[in-house]
């Protein structure tokens, strides 16, 4: 059943969804090959909206652009950024439910989900850099005397995913824009609606020209262009790891500064004094967020192996707790994934993985149309098999048993990425000392949820740099040691 009040319906000529011009320089202006594509509806495989499609000219159109209003944007004030910061905020509330209306036609995330942590989220993080900007300070002093200036980058490429469209955006953008640095964002190919309702959010905050650009386009040709341009000081990337690592070559082949945040196979530890049953299906329900199509989620459940079939049996049953269908219901946990191919891959890497372990299934019944999958249980993997490695972007979870803290830690610590992780004990010492010894950017502990202005981002190969917070803004400065002599000449 379909909740027409809670969500506009999913009209295909609606004209906010059909697009065919690219933002340079603080207007629409047509590609320069005039090309356009469609954007598809995850839940009914059907197209609901056009985006144009930029090219390499395009690129660096914008970039030039960008590069101009460098140098009146890098001088104003940091009081006037945080204005012009609260005015996009504003800009960006009024077009609340037409975000969240978009994100569930293009992404088809449920719409529960998406009003509170795609658009709700990505907006609180736009006000904490409000503040941010308010409080910001340019120079500081050494203990010795000498000054050190914070000074923007230059330009930077931001080349967003489409698992969190307009969060991503902000949270590359925001933080630029503090710093006093211009942006051209190349939004994901699946989702660049919500790019086009941000870039007429600051086409109406009447931010100066060139200050924000955004072209739509493939990744190969647009997303590399940026990346290479000599004139994009910075690249700040969200994506999968294989991409990453192509991106992080070229930059540093360029000698080009790179923010990435990349993949992750988070572990959740339970030790044996935990709320276990919460702890499980909390667990299960991180690894299910967004239809587990988050680079955070918690996708290995560690228990210990007395318990290990205790857990399998809560973590099946919280599987088969869950609503998978209509994103536009409210009762909904688990829509579509994005594509047909993101479908495909979690149903290989599934079937691959039955060959060697358990794969439970939940039983609820799937709509005819979209890419929906059936949520999984995988028990009785090894811990360096391919479904306790690597990133499913599905919603799966994997139990894995240990025998004290020790093995705990190996196998949490035992994937090369390093992104987030959870513990769970009834003795905060012992559940800090864990989290002590995790190679994670983020680690929390008995559910707890970390701040919107916490820095994200992760150790080994899910990246280099942080996202949000002061630390963000750090990504996007370079610093300037000035010397002066102890007594300084008369004026």
């Amino acid at each position: 059943m379909t909740h027409l009040d809670t969500v506009e319906p999913v009209a295909p000529l609606r004209a906010e969804w059909q697009r065919s011009e690219i933002l340079i320089g603080g207007g629409w202006r047509p590609p320069e090959g005039g090309r356009t594509d469609r954007v598809e509806n995850p839940a009914t495989e059907r197209a609901i909206g056009t985006t144009a499609i930029a090219d390499r000219a395009d690129v660096d159109r914008a970039v030039q652009a960008a590069s101009g209003a460098f140098r009146t944007w890098s001088m104003t004030d940091a009081r006037y950024r945080a204005d012009v910061l609260e005015h996009l905020l504003a800009q960006l509330e009024e077009r609340r439910e037409l975000l969240v209306a978009t994100t569930v036609a293009e992404l088809g995330a449920p719409v529960r989900l998406v009003r509170e942590d795609h658009v709700g989220l990505a907006l609180r993080v736009l006000e904490s850099y409000v503040a941010i900007a308010r409080e910001y300070d340019d120079e500081s002093r050494t203990p010795l005397g000498g000054r050190v200036l914070r000074e923007a980058a230059g330009v930077v490429g931001c080349i967003t995913p489409w698992n969190f469209p307009l969060y991503q955006i902000v949270a590359k953008v925001a933080p630029a824009l503090v710093a006093g640095c211009t942006v051209v964002i190349k939004p994901p190919e699946q989702t660049p609606l919500n790019a086009y309702l941000f870039a007429d959010a600051v086409v109406a905050t009447e931010l100066l020209d060139g200050v924000v650009n955004v072209l739509p386009g493939a990744g190969p040709e647009v997303g590399a262009a940026l990346v290479e341009h000599p004139d994009v000081e910075v690249v700040s990337f969200t994506g999968s790891t294989q991409v990453g690592r192509t991106i992080g070559a070229q930059a540093g082949g360029a000698i080009k500064r790179v923010c990435l945040e990349l993949g992750g196979k988070s572990a959740s530890i339970v030790t044996a004094d935990a709320d276990f049953e919460r702890a499980v299906r909390a667990s299960v329900d991180s690894s299910f967020y967004n239809s587990g199509q988050t680079c955070s989620a918690l996708t290995r459940l560690l228990v210990p192996a007395g318990r290990l079939a205790e857990a399998v049996d809560i973590a099946r049953d919280q599987a088969d707790l869950q609503q998978v269908g209509d994103p536009t219901d409210p009762a909904t946990d688990i829509g579509p994934l994005v594509s047909g191919l993101q479908r495909e891959r979690v149903e290989r890497l599934l079937d691959r993985a039955a060959e060697y372990a358990t794969v439970h299934r939940a039983g609820t019944r799937l709509p005819e149309r979209g890419h929906y999958v059936r949520p999984a249980i995988v028990s009785g993997a090894a811990a360096d098999s391919e479904i306790a490695q690597d990133e499913v972007f599905g919603p799966v979870l994997t139990v894995l048993g240990y025998d004290g803290d020790a093995d705990a830690v190996r196998i949490a610590n035992g994937t090369s990425y390093g992104l987030a992780a959870a513990v769970w004990s009834g003795d905060l010492t012992h559940a800090r000392a864990l989290a002590r010894r995790l190679r994670a950017g983020q680690v929390a502990i008995n559910g707890a949820s970390p701040p919107h202005d916490a820095p994200f981002g992760g150790f080994g190969k899910s990246g280099i740099g942080r996202e949000l917070g002061s630390a963000a803004v750090d990504e996007f400065v370079e610093l300037k040691a000035i010397q002066e002599p102890d007594q300084p000449l008369a004026d």
